[in-house]
C-alpha cells in the first residue's frame, strides 16, 4: 500500500528552502561590506610589513601566488574526491590534503587582502583595478557563503562544488590581475 503524498504549497516550499539561502545572503553582505569598507576607507598607503620581501607589492604578488597554486590543489583534490579524475581513486588523505590546503590558501590571502582594503582601498578608476576590487569582494562573499553550507549535510549536490569553482574563478582572476600583471610589468622580484 503506497502512502498517497500530499501537495505542498508555495509557502512551505519556501520556507524550507531558507536555511539554504542563509549562506548566501551572509556571503552577499560580506563582499558588500568589504566593498562599501574599502571605497569608503581613506586608504593609509602603508599596512603590512614586507618581511623578506623588497616591496609590499612583491609580498602580496608572491603571497598571492601562494594561495593560487594551493587553489589548483584545491580544484584537484576536490575533482579526485568527487570521482571526476578517470582513473583516479582518490587516496584516503585526499580530504585532509583538501581541507588544509583551503586552509593555507586562506591565510595566505589574508594579508594581501588587508594590505589592499586599508592600504590602498577599493578603486575604480583603472580597468585593471576595478575588476581586481570587485573579485576580491565577490571571493571573500563566496568563500564565506561556502564555509557556512559545508555542515549543511541535506544540500543539493552541485552547491559546494559551484561554490568551489566560484571561489576558485574568482581568486583566479585576482592572481591575473594582481600577481601576473605584477611579474609581467616588473619582473620577478621579491
Amino acid at each position: 500500500m503506497t502512502v498517497p503524498q500530499i501537495p505542498r504549497n508555495d509557502a512551505a516550499r519556501k520556507q524550507s528552502s531558507a536555511p539554504y539561502l542563509v549562506p548566501l545572503l551572509v556571503g552577499g553582505l560580506v563582499a558588500v561590506a568589504l566593498g562599501v569598507y574599502g571605497r569608503e576607507h581613506t586608504p593609509t598607503g602603508y599596512a603590512v610589513g614586507p618581511a623578506g620581501f623588497s616591496g609590499a607589492q612583491a609580498m602580496k604578488s608572491w603571497l598571492a601566488t601562494g594561495a593560487f597554486v594551493l587553489a589548483i590543489v584545491q580544484v584537484i583534490s576536490a575533482l579526485a574526491m568527487y570521482g571526476k579524475i578517470p582513473g583516479l581513486q582518490a587516496p584516503p588523505w585526499t580530504g585532509t590534503l583538501h581541507r588544509w590546503s583551503g586552509r593555507l590558501a586562506f591565510v595566505l590571502s589574508v594579508p594581501v587582502a588587508f594590505h589592499c582594503l586599508y592600504a590602498l582601498g577599493a578603486q575604480f578608476d583603472v580597468p585593471r583595478v576595478l575588476v581586481h576590487s570587485l573579485l576580491g569582494t565577490f571571493f571573500y562573499g563566496v568563500f564565506v557563503a561556502k564555509m557556512l553550507s559545508l555542515p549543511k549535510r541535506d544540500l543539493p549536490g552541485w552547491t559546494l562544488p559551484v561554490l568551489g569553482g566560484l571561489a576558485f574563478t574568482a581568486l583566479t582572476g585576482l592572481w591575473l590581475t594582481s600577481s601576473f600583471w605584477f611579474f609581467t610589468t616588473f619582473g620577478i622580484t621579491f
